[in-house]
């Protein structure tokens, strides 16, 4: 197997041909997948990643080159994903154009026919003659049609992005097309975050401290670190981390983290305690409860885990804590750039599906804190109907208020003092998080 069919084999299991049985597969599991049995080396596997992670993440734009030269209509499935794949090597890579054209016509007549590996080798030379340039705006009915199909998302979601970010809305779209920032949250029970920098340096990794939550670290250069178990440190985005830095836990408290997952903000809970106070995790998923205990115990944090439904009462109503964490379960908005499937494969009747779960989880959740202490609601989405109509919802029938936020997150607040992280700008994912305070 070659880079190129890799990268179509990765784009046939995200999007498998209509009335096949074949179970779509996200672009990671598939790649991971199929890459173990490739046999190819690090460079190819990186040029196939990039080739598949590119074609699915720019299908609109793809569609939109291609539309002028595929006048046949009944074309399988297989073929148009080759179109798509060939197409962005030539439109977005330093590809050698003829060399492209020929591996690509080869690779049609593997997969279908010389007749239709002709059609590929036609349009591919139609396209490289037309020299195509981005989509202008006079060629749309509208601003959020143009912008969707530049830079190749859902209308709907450029919609739902202008009403939230307004004068950031391009920079938004533009942004999740650019690589993700990988960051690295380091466990400070095992040392301090300066040493951790200089190990990662020693391993090629070259990393700089955020600016918003001091344990966590953006990677540089260098291949993102990935510790075998959480003993050092542990891949989480820096947007992610800012929850619990905005929960900020303190030696000697109680904590509860509510729809814990496998354990990223736990872990980073559980080193600002610093072995001080008592950690209670609740999480539904079997399988992610096995893999946050093994994660804690290597860690060398203790917490309670609870496996149980968080919108229902798994505490009992005498368990009371000093700050309460949700991380709902949400539409995953902020993280279409980290995943390229996601902008295809969501809907814009998620948020109002969501928000249900978000708010039964909210009261139940409300109902554990301390008279003075702190609750703290966090989502990887922008959807005001998950966000903001949420928290005005809850502080409408709750005793609580809104808490102050540290004065360094001043350039991601909302007029109403709620952090709202916009997706792609500066690599970030889109996040958003509400500090409430139970009135004594």
């Amino acid at each position: 197997m070659k880079a190129r069919e890799l990268a179509l084999a990765v784009v046939r299991d995200v999007f498998p041909a209509p009335g096949s049985n074949a179970i779509a597969r996200t672009a990671q599991a598939s790649f991971d997948y199929r890459a173990r049995r490739s046999h190819l080396d690090e460079r190819d596997r990186a040029f196939a990643v990039e080739l598949a992670y590119g074609a699915i993440k720019m299908r609109r734009a793809l569609d939109w080159q291609l539309e002028a030269f595929v006048t046949h209509k009944n074309i399988p499935q297989v073929v148009r994903e080759i179109l798509r794949l060939a197409a962005y090597e030539l439109l977005y890579t330093r590809a050698d154009a003829h060399a492209t054209v020929f591996e690509f016509v080869n690779l049609a007549k593997r997969f279908s026919h010389r007749r239709l590996a002709n059609l590929v080798n036609a349009v591919l030379r139609s396209l490289l003659r037309a020299n195509p340039e981005e989509p202008q705006r006079a060629s749309f009915s509208s601003d959020d049609e143009y912008l969707a199909t530049r830079y190749s998302l859902p209308t709907w979601l450029v919609r739902q992005w202008r009403e939230v970010f307004e004068s950031q809305l391009e920079a938004v779209c533009a942004g999740v097309n650019a690589p993700a920032r990988a960051a690295i949250v380091v466990n400070t029970l095992k040392d301090g975050v300066g040493e951790a920098a200089d190990k990662l340096r020693a391993a090629g990794v070259e990393t700089t401290q955020s600016p918003y939550v001091a344990e966590s670290l953006l990677v540089e250069t260098g291949s993102r670190a990935r510790a075998g178990a959480a003993r050092d440190w542990w891949p989480q985005s820096e947007s992610s981390a800012m929850a619990v830095d905005v929960l900020a836990p303190q030696p000697g408290e109680t904590i509860l983290d509510v729809c814990t997952g496998r354990g990223n903000k736990a872990l980073q809970i559980g080193t600002r305690l610093r072995g001080d106070g008592s950690l209670c995790c609740v999480e539904l998923d079997v399988r992610k409860v096995t893999t946050l205990q093994g994660r804690l115990e290597e860690a060398g944090i203790a917490a309670a885990v609870v496996t149980g439904d968080a919108t229902g009462d798994v505490l009992g109503n005498d368990r009371w804590f000093d700050r309460v964490l949700v991380d709902a379960p949400c539409s995953g908005i902020g993280v279409v750039g980290r995943h390229p499937e996601a902008r295809w494969k969501k809907e814009g009747s998620d948020g109002e599906r969501l928000a249900l779960t978000q708010r039964a989880l909210l009261e139940r959740a409300a109902r554990h804190v301390y008279p003075g202490g702190v609750l703290v609601y966090a989502v990887c989405t922008t959807d005001p109907r998950e966000t903001t109509e949420v928290i005005e919802w809850f502080l409408s029938g709750q005793n609580f208020d809104r808490g102050l936020i540290p004065a360094a997150y001043r350039p991601l607040l909302t007029a109403a003092g709620d952090v709202l992280v916009p997706p792609g700008i500066e690599g970030r994912d889109g996040f958003y998080i509400a500090r409430l305070e139970r009135r004594a």
